[in-house]
């Protein structure tokens, strides 16, 4: 019988060492693209054709979800009217492993013609892409891992990998941050990783909040009033304490009715910060063999707000 998983990691193997020479080979002409498209006032525009057409499609969708406006335009379509969406800010990113597409014939005289910046992604350097363009991000002209028809394979891998590579130099270049990219991904799965706790948060007068020598019944009325099964103890406008239902019921047995509140609180409880991502916090509650289901929000010690493991559960993060 075939052994299908060798043949699976010939592939692998082949398109390895074809990463590799791009690591190696990665240098100069890069720097200078990621400094152009960085200044750029327009937008990326991505090309090709075929299969490479399809990885244009991906990086432009990379490009725009990463703070860098992009789109894809097919070289056909761009020949019978598209190349109007193009203009003298925007920048045009071509993928050809030949080089030698016909159809990008007429997007790259449109470039010459009104000297819109023409980036080359293409394996060979003297094809006519790569003569035309201002600036080539050369490909390693490494085998397709299928060697039997040169099926476009490792190519196109190349493609993908260089254009994360410059997606995530332009991110980090612009200064692109987890709060930037929750705007291009407020839905689903990632956009509840990306949520800030200052987006999840109680805040005002929902907080069950009491000072510090209240006695208990009086502290056990916010408690209950307020719902979250917590109270937090503050003094001078800092939080100094914190009391759980839970530790009510530690307590029963004592003698804790006319006590004050601070008797029993846990003093400097984990607290959190309204710019930390959700994510964050929820993993500081659920954390260790002490799983908590509060966590007080602080601003300069004073607490500005609360988060139940509840509000996590509703934005989707658990």
């Amino acid at each position: 019988m075939m052994d299908h998983a060798t043949i699976g990691q010939r592939v692998l193997a082949t398109e390895i060492a074809a990463l590799e020479r791009l690591h190696a080979e990665l240098g100069g002409p890069f720097n200078t693209v990621v400094d152009k498209l960085s200044a750029l006032e327009g937008r990326i525009i991505l090309a090709g054709v075929g299969k490479s057409g399809h990885v244009a499609r991906k990086i432009a969708a990379t490009l725009a979800s990463t703070g860098s406006p992009s789109l894809y335009i097919h070289p056909t379509e761009a020949s019978h009217g598209d190349m109007g969406m193009i203009t003298s800010a925007d920048a045009v990113i071509a993928l050809s492993r030949s080089g030698e597409t016909t159809e990008l014939a007429d997007l790259i005289a449109y470039c010459r013609r009104f000297s819109i910046p023409l980036i080359g992604m293409t394996a060979a350097k003297d094809s006519a892409l790569g003569r035309a363009s201002d600036y080539l991000l050369l490909l390693p002209d490494a085998e397709e891992a299928c060697r039997e028809t040169r099926a476009p394979t490792t190519s196109t891998t190349l493609q993908i990998a260089l254009g994360d590579a410059l997606s995530v130099a332009l991110l980090e270049a612009k200064g692109f941050t987890a709060k930037d990219f929750k705007t291009y991904h407020p839905g689903g799965k990632l956009g509840a990783t990306l949520a800030t706790v200052a987006e999840l948060m109680h805040t005002g007068d929902a907080l069950p909040l009491t000072p510090s020598g209240t006695d208990m019944a009086t502290a056990l009325k916010v408690m209950s009033d307020k719902g979250f099964g917590c109270v937090g103890v503050v003094k001078d406008g800092t939080l100094i304490g914190m009391v759980t239902d839970g530790d009510i019921r530690r307590h029963l047995s004592d003698d804790i009715a006319d006590q004050p509140i601070d008797a029993i609180m846990t003093r400097d409880p984990k607290t959190t910060t309204g710019e930390r991502l959700a994510a964050d916090a929820l993993r500081d509650m659920t954390a260790g063999p002490n799983k908590i289901m509060q966590l007080f929000v602080l601003q300069d010690g004073a607490p500005i707000g609360l988060v139940h493991l509840h509000d996590f559960l509703r934005a989707g993060l658990i």
